[in-house]
């Protein structure tokens, strides 16, 4: 079984996470203290079709901020540690998904080379639940570069922030779901090796 555990403590944040990449039943908790970043959460792990046992005890004091970049870092580092050496996963994932009148694209290549494409978010409003945008910028970033993976997200339109981050994390959902399938032989790779 493809999973991992990651226990991570700063001075900002302690998370917890357990990740399953083929479960044999369905099974997430989010618990951050940011209840929007749950909902985001349990979206992306349902669609992707992992288990996901997350608790973050962060310095919401202050903000969100430390609180979404340290459990986008926890989780890249999970799926990074459950692909193992990638052999035989299909590597690549690409989905759109509207909500109402949002539409999100999420194409992505766990390929052992990160970097984040961010696309549209201009069109995001200022504060999404009581926090300013960037915030899920620095989330998306902390899960591409700790997962090594190629992530590349592109809000098309919407009005909604709430819809159009919803669109984004079903999306990545989908696309990861896609690309953890093992449906390769050996690495998918001309060099023989990723990144």
């Amino acid at each position: 079984m493809r999973q991992a555990s990651i226990n991570r403590k700063t001075l900002e944040t302690e998370i917890d996470l357990d990740l399953v990449l083929e479960p044999q039943e369905l099974h997430i908790v989010a618990e951050t203290g940011v209840g929007f970043l749950d909902h985001m959460l349990n979206l992306m792990a349902h669609w992707a079709g992992f288990t996901l046992r997350l608790k973050c005890r962060g310095d919401l004091h202050v903000d969100f901020h430390h609180s979404l970049e340290d459990v986008g870092i926890c989780l890249g580092l999970a799926l990074d540690k459950a692909l193992g050496d990638k052999t035989g996963i299909n590597r690549v994932g690409c989905a759109k998904v509207p909500l109402d009148e949002a539409l999100c694209e999420c194409v992505l290549d766990i390929s052992g080379r990160p970097y984040l494409v961010y696309l549209g978010d201009d069109i995001l409003p200022a504060q999404i639940a009581g926090e300013e945008k960037d915030v899920w910028r620095e989330f998306f970033k902390s899960l591409a570069y700790n997962s090594r993976m190629n992530l590349h997200l592109n809000f098309h339109y919407g009005q909604n922030g709430h819809h159009l981050l919803e669109s984004a994390f079903k999306s990545l959902g989908l696309a990861l779901g896609q690309a953890v399938v093992l449906g390769r032989r050996g690495v998918l790779s001309t060099k023989g090796v990723l990144a």
